[in-house]
């Protein structure tokens, strides 16, 4: 069995998941819980937030399918992480 890694981005992701966690599932939180779900699925470690995420999804009644067939009709119409005046920034890594 291997040992779980730290994800590089856990520190930036965790007040995220927090967030969201006592959020409601507004466009942009949806789009964020969506970003994270890609990110941490089948990552090998992050247990915790994979575990919140999916417990995130529960309370806002979604499947992962429903999640990602909102946030395609979300981000279709864009903008979503326009930032600042700047160019629009997704960081999906």
């Amino acid at each position: 069995m291997t040992k779980d890694q730290q994800h590089p981005l856990y520190n930036r992701d965790r007040p995220i998941v927090e967030s969201l966690q006592k959020g409601e599932p507004s466009d942009i939180n949806l789009a964020e819980l969506a970003r994270l779900r890609v990110r941490y699925n089948g990552f090998p470690g992050a247990r915790d937030i994979q575990a919140d995420l999916d417990t995130i999804l529960q309370n806002w009644g979604l499947t992962e399918e429903q999640l990602f067939e909102r946030t395609r009709t979300i981000h279709s119409t864009g903008g979503i992480y326009k930032s600042r005046g700047k160019r629009e920034e997704q960081d999906w890594n």
